[in-house]
């Protein structure tokens, strides 16, 4: 099993070129390449010459046998009744599949989104998944889509939303084509709304589920830290993930951990994390 992890904070704090160096010289097999800033005029994607900009990362992970495994496309994907937003941030998700593509990866993170009026939501959804369908093919990928949580102003908590549940996941997967569309679990989000991740894992099974994200919290707060710092229960969970026999890679997105931290230590962070990442990897292993 391949261990990869995202590229989104240390590429903040480093910028993209040195942040795919530390974390290749940390050690990991994959990259997740983050592509949350496009609202940013500045961001090197938005201007001309985006492509040999990305050939550049790439060529720098090869150069360390490091491949890119997946990517994260902006979001949100879509907001009810703002037809410049979800215009613009179309094609800035068309974009970032180019950019996928040109790293190498074979895979992208796409959000669902929820709607008010919840009768239509999954339906709104499948069409505008459909609607990427045709740059799937041109650029071959296939979409992961990824559980969601929701936020309750009122009571200041974090609520189910789009994909929240395992059986939901299920069937919107279900109603896409397999050849083009799959299943991220993000296993911090699912207790955050009532569900738990081992459970999430077995009612998507082998077939659809061949990404994750992988990040620990406090079953409250979506903390995005490292696993064993937060409350989950991962030998539960790898136990699970051998028992569906999966056979994607581990990825994390737990940067949050790096928050707090100083420059100067960011690459032995960067090395502890692989060293948990390998940990987990081991228990999925033996387990299976």
């Amino acid at each position: 099993m391949l261990l990869s992890t995202q590229t989104a904070h240390l590429s903040t704090r480093l910028g993209d070129a040195e942040a795919v160096k530390t974390l290749c010289e940390a050690g990991f097999d994959a990259l997740d390449f983050s592509m949350f800033y496009f609202q940013n005029p500045d961001y090197p994607l938005m201007k001309d010459g985006y492509q040999g900009y990305v050939k550049n990362l790439r060529d720098i992970a090869s150069g360390y046998g490091v491949i890119f495994n997946q990517a994260h496309a902006p979001f949100p994907s879509y907001i009810e009744d703002n037809d410049a937003y979800n215009k613009l941030t179309f094609q800035q998700i068309v974009r970032s599949m180019e950019v996928a593509s040109i790293l190498g990866a074979t895979m992208i993170i796409v959000h669902p989104f929820y709607t008010v009026d919840t009768s239509a939501m999954k339906q709104k959804n499948i069409d505008f998944y459909n609607s990427l369908k045709p740059y799937c093919e041109q650029y071959n990928l296939k979409i992961a889509l990824e559980n969601m949580w929701g936020w309750d102003a009122a009571n200041q908590k974090i609520i189910p939303n789009v994909c929240s549940r395992g059986q939901q996941f299920a069937e919107y997967v279900d109603a896409l084509d397999s050849r083009y569309f799959t299943a991220c679990l993000d296993l911090g989000h699912c207790g955050l709304v009532g569900d738990n991740a081992p459970d999430m894992i077995r009612a998507l099974g082998h077939d659809r589920l061949k990404a994750l994200h992988v990040h620990d919290n406090d079953d409250i707060h979506d903390m995005h830290t490292a696993p064993y710092f937060g409350k989950m229960d991962w030998a539960a969970i790898t136990a699970a993930l051998a028992e569906i026999q999966y056979d994607g890679e581990l990825t994390f997105e737990s940067d949050n951990f790096y928050l707090p931290l100083p420059t100067d230590v960011l690459s032995s962070a960067a090395k502890f994390l692989h060293d948990i990442g390998r940990s987990l990897i081991k228990s999925i292993e033996n387990a299976k």
